[in-house]
């Protein structure tokens, strides 16, 4: 029987990680073991997952070590055939492993997996059925917004969410960076898109499967863009560069898809510059880091070429 492990990074997370515990203890598929990495919360958390000292292997960050680099601290605390990288603020159905695993181990090619997520607030309506990504590049939550009910059928998608995503090990293996499976440099968000490109580069399939259910309780979303953290939305923005660097592919496509990309772009530093121009501090870190991203592009064309000439 495959073996699952669960991985949660909080950071001030005390009204999600109690209802988020329970119902990964609720899992019909045998969780072998839940591993914590809490980020220096400063409101309690760390109190409400010592309450589950007998079921959580449970580290307490001094600093804040990101998503991506919570992540792969939980990540190296397993040995499971499988991972759950799940956000605290996300209550799965007591199914929700169980689905996913069985369509995974019938389908080997499949390193990862989501479900249907919807909102707490309103289960009628989508959250993410995974990820999607546009002609320009941008990724997006796929169903966002939109009936759940149109939502049943079960697909290939661009990639999953790193909010309640089952990866398959050997891909995490596969598809790493010196030991890291999410990009630290990322810090947080698009580490997921930046992941699903790279297993997508490497042969990976990824899939939707709505047997699969949980409630996602979002927070600033509802509010726009003005309730977004500048802080968030500066990782967001420059993260977005990093992924094309990292992962776009340049050839003869390049010809179609490059001046969209352009032309998406520059529309973008408009809007920033009159709307939102503290994004524009951003241009230091993401010249800086060009070197690095470049490095890793080449690493992984690389061995995407590699894997392309043993299978022929």
């Amino acid at each position: 029987m495959p073996t699952v492990s669960v991985c949660i990074v909080t950071y001030n997370s005390a009204n999600d990680i109690e209802s988020c515990l329970q119902a990964v203890l609720k899992q019909s598929f045998p969780v072998e073991r839940i591993v914590v990495i809490d980020n220096a919360s400063t409101d309690g958390t760390p109190e409400r997952v010592r309450q589950f000292a007998d079921n959580v292997h449970f580290i307490a960050n001094e600093v804040n070590n990101g998503f991506a680099g919570g992540q792969n601290q939980a990540i190296r605390q397993t040995r499971s055939d499988y991972v759950l990288v799940l956000n605290p603020d996300v209550t799965l159905d007591p199914d929700y492993l169980s689905e996913i695993i069985t369509y995974m181990e019938q389908n080997p090619a499949v390193g990862s997996a989501t479900g249907k997520l919807v909102f707490a607030s309103n289960i009628e309506v989508m959250d993410s059925a995974g990820l999607g990504m546009k002609r320009t590049r941008n990724a997006f939550d796929l169903g966002a917004g939109e009936p759940a009910a149109n939502w049943c059928t079960t697909q290939a998608v661009f990639g999953v969410s790193g909010a309640a995503a089952v990866y398959r090990a050997a891909m995490i293996r596969d598809i790493e960076y010196d030991g890291h499976f999410f990009d630290e440099h990322f810090f947080a968000y698009k580490e997921d898109v930046d992941a699903a490109w790279r297993a997508k580069k490497l042969g990976w399939s990824s899939y939707y499967v709505p047997a699969a259910y949980a409630l996602h309780h979002r927070g600033w979303k509802k509010g726009g863009r003005s309730s977004v953290p500048l802080f968030v939305r500066q990782h967001s923005y420059q993260n977005r560069f990093f992924t094309l660097v990292k992962n776009e592919p340049i050839g003869w496509h390049s010809l179609a898809i490059g001046p969209l990309i352009l032309a998406a772009e520059a529309v973008k530093l408009g809007y920033i510059a009159v709307r939102e121009p503290g994004l524009l501090r951003c241009w230091p870190t993401i010249f800086r880091m060009l070197p690095s991203m470049l490095h890793k592009r080449k690493w992984i064309n690389d061995k995407a070429k590699r894997k392309r000439s043993l299978s022929l």
